[in-house]
């Protein structure tokens, strides 16, 4: 199996919502599968469909537990909150200073097509989250306020030129 290209800002797909998946047949475990793969061939902790340029609500995590693959996952409860920087395969580089619910429960289908009800905490409801926003279009570089996006703006203007240098 080869690892799936990861789709990196700005490509369009990654502000896009996701469709829903109306169940899950072989197309779609393949393609958890191929997402799981790729996800650990670029050193990732989590994976959603929009990042490899699919537009559906598939999402895969794994932090050393075992994998979780779910489609249309929906956040059902939060509570507590704790700030961490996150990176994300799609912005290469990038770390940004997130503040998350540390405790979530998720409901979605297995990659059985099972509606189930997961509970995360800690690191992993974070994981979850992150992937999550990817499937409603939204980023890392979001979470940024005002100033921090002009620097990141600046930054990236000046690594691309090295890059155009080299």
């Amino acid at each position: 199996m080869e690892p799936l290209e990861i789709r990196k800002y700005p490509d369009s797909i990654l502000r896009k919502i996701a469709f829903e998946v109306k169940e899950i047949t072989g197309q779609e475990v393949r393609l958890f599968e191929e997402m799981l793969f790729t996800m650990r061939h670029f050193a990732g902790i989590g994976l959603a469909a929009p990042q490899i340029g699919i537009s559906r609500k598939l999402i895969v995590a794994d932090i050393g537990n075992g994998a979780v693959m779910l489609a249309n996952p929906k956040i059902l409860k939060a509570k507590g909150a704790g700030k961490m920087e996150e990176g994300c395969l799609s912005i290469p580089g990038i770390g940004v200073v997130i503040d998350r619910a540390e405790e979530i429960i998720v409901t979605g289908l297995n990659e059985k097509g099972k509606v189930i009800e997961l509970k995360a905490q800690g690191f992993l409801a974070r994981v979850l989250q992150h992937e999550i926003d990817h499937l409603d279009g939204k980023l890392i570089i979001d979470y940024l306020n005002l100033l921090e996006k002009f620097r990141l703006r600046l930054q990236t203007r000046r690594r691309n030129r090295e890059y155009a240098n080299l």
